[in-house]
């Protein structure tokens, strides 16, 4: 049976727990297993794109609502100023007073950017960024994972029943197989980023 859906993947679970009194659960351990993806999958199919026009003087900005990780934040002037992270303490000593000009670092305090310095120009700030996929619900029963990457959904769920699964042998097999897909999601995603490019180390610090 192919895990295509929501519903596909319900029935799955049920069968491979091969358990009656568990079928309540199953959209529980769903909710969880998309979770625990979420903090550990970082490819392209999970990655969004938000731009938003800056204005003169404002260095807070609303990160976008599902949110999750940020991959580069860069102002669109010419040429492009692609910025910098630094903790929030980190900012706050580099500038102790206001000040405004064109941004070098940033900052995440909690669903907001802060830009340091305030922009003094109204340049587009573009973020790219791992975002939460829509969560698979009865109304929503398809997103990319069950699309792309069904085993992970699978063997995501089938873990979090571990607490009900006491000394099950199965569970071993079951993390092994979603630690494995996740590994090599990631890898994939790394090869097809980097293809066809040399890394290169940068040596000396910057500010």
């Amino acid at each position: 049976m192919a895990i295509d859906s929501y519903f596909t993947l319900q029935t799955a679970i049920e069968n491979w727990l091969d358990r009656d009194d568990l079928s309540g659960r199953i959209t529980e351990f769903i909710s969880l297993a998309e979770a625990r993806i979420a903090r550990r999958l970082r490819v392209s199919g999970v990655e969004e794109r938000s731009i938003t026009t800056l204005v003169s003087g404002q260095e807070y900005y609303t990160l976008p609502s599902d949110f999750i990780k940020a991959r580069s934040i860069k102002i669109n002037s010419n040429p492009v100023n692609v910025l910098r992270y630094k903790t929030p303490t980190q900012l706050s000593e580099m500038y102790p007073n206001s000040s405004s000009g064109t941004p070098v670092f940033y900052t995440i305090i909690g669903e907001e950017l802060q830009l340091k310095p305030a922009p003094s120009s109204t340049d587009t700030l573009e973020i790219s960024y791992f975002l939460k996929l829509p969560a698979l619900s009865d109304s929503n029963t398809t997103n990319w994972l069950t699309a792309n990457a069904p085993d992970l959904l699978l063997y995501g769920s089938l873990m979090e029943a571990e607490a009900y699964l006491i000394n099950d042998p199965r569970i071993p097999v079951w993390k092994s197989g979603f630690d494995e897909a996740m590994i090599e999601w990631n890898k994939q995603e790394d090869e097809a980023r980097f293809s066809g490019h040399a890394l290169s180390i940068s040596v000396g610090s910057n500010p």
